[in-house]
C-alpha cells in the first residue's frame, strides 16, 4: 500500500487500523509457534490464470496463496469481531456494509465492493500489512455476515485473487 502525502484526518483511520491489526497480531504470535516453513512467503508465481489476449479487457484472477498459522489466527479474530457488530443486522445495501464495516476500523481505502449475482452486498477486506497475506471477503446473510479469509498475494489487488463459490446450504 502506498501512503501518499495527506492531512492527519485522511491517515488516523489507517493508524487505528495499524493499531488494531498489530493487537492482534500480538495476540496470535503468543498463541501460535510459528515453523520456519510458515515464514518463508509464498509468491505471486504460478498463482496468475491464464494470459490474456492483448485485446481482452478482463481482469487476470490469481488464486489465493496460503496462509500462515499466524494469519489463520488473525482471521478467526477478525472474522468474529465483524460477526459480532453484524449479528441481527440486515445490510441491503453495499453502503450499509462499507459503512458498518469503517465503524470498525477498517478504512474505506482497504474495502473493496465485489460483484454478487444474487445481489446482496459483498465486500473484500485487504488486511495485508508487510509481508502479510491475509485478507476477508464479507457477505450479507440473513441477520448478519459471512466473513471467509483468503490469502492474497502480494502486489494483487484483493479483487483479483479467485475465490471458490461458497454453496448455500440445502432449503429442505
Amino acid at each position: 500500500m502506498v501512503m501518499t502525502a495527506a492531512s492527519t484526518d485522511d491517515d488516523e483511520p489507517e493508524a487505528r487500523f495499524l493499531e488494531m491489526t498489530d493487537l492482534i497480531s500480538q495476540s496470535c504470535a503468543s498463541d501460535v509457534s510459528v515453523s520456519a516453513d510458515e515464514l518463508a512467503s509464498p509468491s505471486a508465481a504460478g498463482t496468475t490464470a491464464a494470459e490474456p489476449t492483448p485485446d481482452s479487457t478482463l481482469p487476470v484472477l490469481v488464486d489465493p496463496v496460503p496462509l500462515t498459522s499466524t494469519e489463520e489466527c488473525a482471521a478467526q479474530r477478525h472474522q468474529l469481531r465483524i460477526n459480532r457488530a453484524f449479528s441481527g443486522t440486515d445490510t441491503a445495501t453495499y453502503e450499509e456494509l462499507r459503512h458498518k464495516l469503517t465503524t470498525l476500523n477498517y478504512p474505506a481505502a482497504r474495502i473493496h465492493r465485489m460483484p454478487n449475482s444474487s445481489g446482496e452486498p459483498v465486500a473484500r477486506l485487504d488486511l495485508r500489512v508487510g509481508a502479510e497475506h491475509l485478507a476477508l471477503e464479507v457477505a450479507d446473510i440473513n441477520n448478519g455476515v459471512m466473513a471467509e479469509e483468503f490469502g492474497a498475494p502480494e502486489g494483487v489487488n484483493v479483487t483479483e485473487v479467485r475465490l471458490e463459490p461458497q454453496l448455500d446450504p440445502p432449503t429442505s
